[in-house]
């Protein structure tokens, strides 16, 4: 459900009452909202794309809903009309300088915990045994250093089922 973006509409509520598997943006919802996201463990979507194209500094409420104990996704929400960006670098570094996420959780909210929200956790989204070996090789010597440098590509290769595909 897209809920809470601009305004604090009751969205988060209405979205725990529906047992929606994820609510997204929830740049206003509050923590009635949050606690009602929790309650019945709908997934929060993070947009900090839309939030930055659209010229606002309101960004939700991450901090909060990591620490109610909500598994956060983050996503760039390509949106040509309120988020024109497909850089999860750009979206790593909007979570940790915007919505104070440390780059170990903004790097779990856009893998693991945004393929359980899709339901496919048991086969893709970390490297552990069984599960597709899809993953990418960045240029950098510290994994805190994909949220700190954006604007440009870092990846060297991608591989998908285990092969290299870029």
């Amino acid at each position: 459900m897209h809920v809470d973006q601009l305004s604090n509409s009751g969205g988060a509520k209405l979205a725990a009452e529906l047992k929606a598997a994820t609510a997204d943006h929830l740049e206003k919802t509050d923590d009635q909202g949050i606690a009602a996201l929790k309650s019945v463990d709908v997934q929060p979507v993070l947009l900090p794309g839309s939030v930055y194209a659209l010229g606002s500094t309101s960004y939700p409420r991450a901090r909060e809903m990591i620490g109610a104990g909500l598994a956060v996704v983050i996503a760039t929400d390509f949106n040509p009309g309120s988020s024109p960006t497909v850089s999860m670098p750009m979206i790593l570094s909007l979570a940790c300088t915007q919505m104070k996420m440390s780059p170990a959780e903004a790097i779990t909210a856009s893998t693991i915990n945004a393929v359980y929200s899709l339901g496919r956790g048991d086969k893709i989204g970390s490297l552990e045994t069984g599960k597709l070996a899809n993953f990418s090789i960045f240029d950098c010597e510290d994994y805190r250093e994909l949220a700190y440098w954006f604007g440009f590509p870092q990846a060297h290769s991608v591989y998908v089922r285990g092969k290299r595909a870029h």
